[in-house]
């Protein structure tokens, strides 16, 4: 089997691994202290950020915010031929940082698995995978092995992504982590409405706000989305109380 270095352990990380670590000869590397006891728990082999970077295949698990600085200390293992995936919530950014930062015969590959721990508590048949090349033509083989794994997958660019995460994501986000701030109770009287409410707020409320920073931030367009909510929120609350 081919090597697979997977950088970054934390919740999605750990869903990887348990995803890959039957197809491919893994090792799993993260700074944190508690990851070498966790890798230890699902049977990953545990190494070094250098023997991880240095496999057939590089997975970047880890988060957006942090990835310019992981790919930076990738780049003097990175060996020639291997293919570097990011999976990663937003796309333009890393995109960018894996073409200016890691080495000219690496393959690249942006991708966005629009799942989690939680919607793939009973599988991955049937959730979503976002494929971006950037570099070389191996995201065919991504798309074709995402395939293999039951998923929907669709190949679109960077940009066009984030586009579409600024609504999908950033805004479902947005409105998600209000609720679970507010803490809206489960009511006797829920409609089907509200319901949905509730499972939005179960399935957000246990990411983290690392991840809510990063969809946040780090997608160009989510701001503008973002704005334009509250203030057609603020408005719509204006015309029903106009001295409010």
């Amino acid at each position: 089997m081919k090597r697979l270095g997977l950088v970054g352990f934390g919740q999605f990380g750990r869903l990887a691994a348990a995803s890959l670590r039957t197809r491919f000869d893994l090792v799993v590397t993260d700074p944190a202290p508690a990851a070498a006891a966790a890798a230890r728990a699902l049977g990953a082999p545990f190494g070094t950020l250098a023997e991880a970077a240095g496999c057939d295949v590089v997975v970047v698990a880890a988060p957006v915010t942090a990835m310019r600085e992981v790919f930076t200390a990738m780049a003097p293992h990175v060996k020639p031929g291997a293919l570097v995936v990011d999976v990663g919530s937003v796309k333009m950014a890393p995109a960018r940082w894996m073409s200016d930062i890691l080495p000219a015969h690496a393959e690249l590959v942006a991708t966005h698995p629009l799942f989690g721990p939680q919607s793939a508590r009973n599988g991955l048949a049937g959730l979503r995978l976002v494929v971006c090349p950037v570099r070389g033509r191996r995201y065919r083989q991504v798309a074709a092995f995402g395939r293999l794994l039951g998923l929907k997958v669709t190949v679109t660019s960077p940009e066009e992504h984030d586009r579409e995460m600024a609504y999908v994501q950033a805004l479902t986000h947005l409105i998600g982590r209000s609720l679970v701030n507010m803490g809206i109770p489960d009511e006797q009287l829920k409609t089907p409405s509200y319901q949905h409410l509730l499972e939005l707020c179960a399935l957000i409320g246990a990411d983290t706000f690392e991840l809510f920073t990063a969809i946040q931030t780090q997608n160009p367009f989510a701001r503008e989305v973002a704005t334009a909510f509250v203030d057609q929120a603020r408005s719509l609350l204006s015309q029903v109380d106009p001295g409010g």
